[in-house]
């Protein structure tokens, strides 16, 4: 093995052990290291999610899921299945794979908070706007539990019709920062509105 064999293999593990240490931190519960992860791994989950998929926005999707499961299943990771990379393709093929036998049925029954926010402002009968009602309670109860900054950028985006760049001028921030606030914030709030999205919060 030449030195430089040597020198690639041992950058290799220093990263795959960073990765495990933000795993690891996941599971205890930090955010900041999901976000690490995310930045640090998204691109190949989406590029492995695009070759299954062949659809930008489905690749997106199943993205937004992978690291929605990785919140809640960092604790399973096991390093003597595979290294942190080969984890993460798994769980994207999985994804990527269920998203292709449901189709798009799931996807045109979703409502983005986009939608639920244009209902409670046509809604005109009381039941429909008793639904209405709950529905943005329930979003605004959502948008409360994830953080000052990401709540910040999805209100500008959702709410305000801001362009990602938009909103990085108005806040001051980096354009990647306001990218992983808005995906991070978003797989939180898919997990906290799954139930509403499959009709359970009516």
């Amino acid at each position: 093995m030449s030195d430089l064999d040597v020198q690639v293999e041992a950058d290799f593990s220093v990263q795959d052990q960073k990765l495990v240490d933000l795993i690891e931190k996941v599971a205890q519960g930090s955010e900041a290291a999901l976000g690490l992860l995310y930045d640090q791994t998204s691109s190949h989950v989406y590029g492995l999610a695009l070759r299954v998929l062949n659809d930008p926005s489905m690749a997106e999707e199943v993205t937004l899921d992978v690291y929605m499961q990785v919140w809640k299943q960092a604790s399973q990771f096991d390093l003597s299945r595979g290294k942190p990379i080969v984890w993460l393709a798994v769980l994207t093929r999985s994804r990527a794979i269920d998203r292709l036998r449901v189709g798009q049925k799931e996807r045109e029954g979703r409502q983005s908070l986009e939608v639920i926010g244009e209902q409670a402002a046509t809604y005109g009968n009381p039941e429909e706007s008793t639904v209405s009602n709950q529905q943005c309670r329930v979003v605004q109860q959502a948008l409360a539990t994830i953080s000052v900054e990401q709540r910040q950028v999805i209100e500008l985006a959702y709410f305000g019709g801001m362009t990602q760049s938009e909103i990085s001028a108005q806040i001051g921030e980096p354009l990647g920062t306001v990218k992983t606030r808005i995906r991070l914030g978003m797989i939180k709030l898919r997990n906290l509105l799954g139930p509403m999205e499959e009709g359970l919060v009516l």
